[in-house]
């Protein structure tokens, strides 16, 4: 079992920056890939970034160059730097970490974490 708390949502306006976090705790050491998705009222949940076991990055288009995914040495938490916001980047962001356990893959979701950007 991995639990997930992310934080560091909040209300911004356009332009601005904000960090968000998610600490993951449990069996770390059976998570092999983290990442953040996003979903937007209206909308499916959709990748925003992700990080590998191996130590490669993958972003959606919409938001490379503005933000930068990272976790720290011992991988039990993950961070997505988030600047040059913009109103479409609006909607509930949630942490994922998927583990291996027994030979099988298995998904974890955080409990989401609200990010406002006002015009």
């Amino acid at each position: 079992q991995v639990q997930l708390v992310e934080s560091g949502g909040g209300l911004v306006q356009a332009g601005g920056s904000l960090r968000l976090s998610c600490a993951a705790s449990g069996i770390i050491s059976s998570i092999v890939d983290m990442g953040w998705y996003r979903q937007a009222p209206g909308y499916q949940r959709e990748l925003v970034a992700t990080f590998t076991s191996g130590g490669s990055t993958n972003y959606a288009d919409s938001v490379k160059g503005r933000f930068t995914i990272s976790r720290d040495n011992n991988k039990n938490t993950v961070f997505l730097q988030m600047n040059g916001l913009k109103p479409e980047d609006t909607a509930v962001y949630y942490c994922l970490a998927e583990a291996l356990l027994l030979g099988k893959t298995y998904a974890y979701w955080g409990q989401g974490t609200q990010v406002t950007v006002s015009s």
